[in-house]
């Protein structure tokens, strides 16, 4: 599956890059959207693109700076990513989405539902980040400003995210590679937004009415069950799982249970709310 890249016309930073496989379901009509994480690229969603093009129309986009996508300029706050995400779903002409996006790109998924619900059918968020610890904060805040000098660890966050099992061993390989493909820029400038934008949008999920999941590992020390809990507490109509046994990069270590999880939120009914007109 080759990526495509299309020039976006009304937005100043260029081109998206993006991966689009399947065909609207007859029955559902439905599109569904991924957006990986910060130093992952739009092949991380392997898996899902997978199973989930076999009935519906899929496309996984790479985020500015990552993949095939242009920069956005640095100092970019969570909330220039979700207009950049806005000017996308606009150009690919999708209508109202399904949306999952995993790690920062879980931020932009629950920013986008709260900032435009009438394009959010039902969003998901895996190891998704809400409300850091002041602990937590100034760890992710200090490895932003080492990145912002050039200083770029891949061993660290990889001891972090895999623990030695045949599964994470193979899966962290393929991690490995897409963190040593960054443009750096573009990295500096993801993770700038992260480490900054998990309190955006806190104190407002009880604006999304959609079907939400938050959906996290318990071994993930920072997107911890807790925070799924939090934010699907919050929503109107929210749901928190927790896979045992498993950390940050749960679509690619656990590939089939995240699947099935996926599937029974995407066949949760919309209220009369929600039915989108496209």
């Amino acid at each position: 599956m080759t990526s495509i890249t299309l020039q976006l016309s009304d937005f100043s930073s260029g081109t998206l890059s993006y991966r689009e496989v399947g065909e609207k379901n007859t029955e559902r009509n439905e599109t569904l959207v991924l957006i990986h994480g910060v130093g992952m690229q739009s092949a991380a969603w392997g898996p899902q693109i997978d199973y989930f093009s076999q009935s519906m129309r899929v496309i996984a986009i790479d985020m500015p700076g990552h993949g095939g996508s242009s920069l956005l300029p640095f100092g970019s706050e969570l909330v220039d990513y979700i207009d950049w995400f806005f000017t996308v779903i606009k150009a690919l002409d999708t209508g109202a989405i399904n949306l999952i996006g995993h790690s920062m790109g879980a931020l932009i998924a629950g920013g986008f539902a709260i900032c435009h619900p009438d394009f959010t059918r039902r969003v998901a968020m895996l190891n998704g980040v809400h409300n850091r610890s002041e602990k937590a904060r100034a760890m992710v805040e200090a490895r932003s400003a080492e990145i912002d000098l050039g200083k770029i660890d891949i061993n660290t966050p990889l001891a972090r995210w895999f623990d030695e099992s045949e599964s994470d061993c193979a899966a962290r390989e393929l991690v490995r590679g897409w963190l040593t493909e960054i443009d750096l820029k573009g990295y500096a400038t993801a993770y700038g937004a992260f480490a900054r934008g998990d309190k955006t949008f806190a104190a407002r999920w009880s604006e999304v009415i959609c079907p939400m999941l938050a959906l996290t590992g318990d071994g993930d020390p920072n997107s911890t069950p807790e925070m799924s809990q939090a934010m699907a507490a919050a929503a109107v109509n929210g749901r928190a799982e927790v896979l045992v046994g498993h950390r940050h990069m749960l679509n690619l270590t656990a590939p089939d249970a995240v699947n099935i999880i996926l599937e029974a939120w995407l066949a949760s009914p919309l209220s009369d709310k929600l039915l989108p007109t496209k």
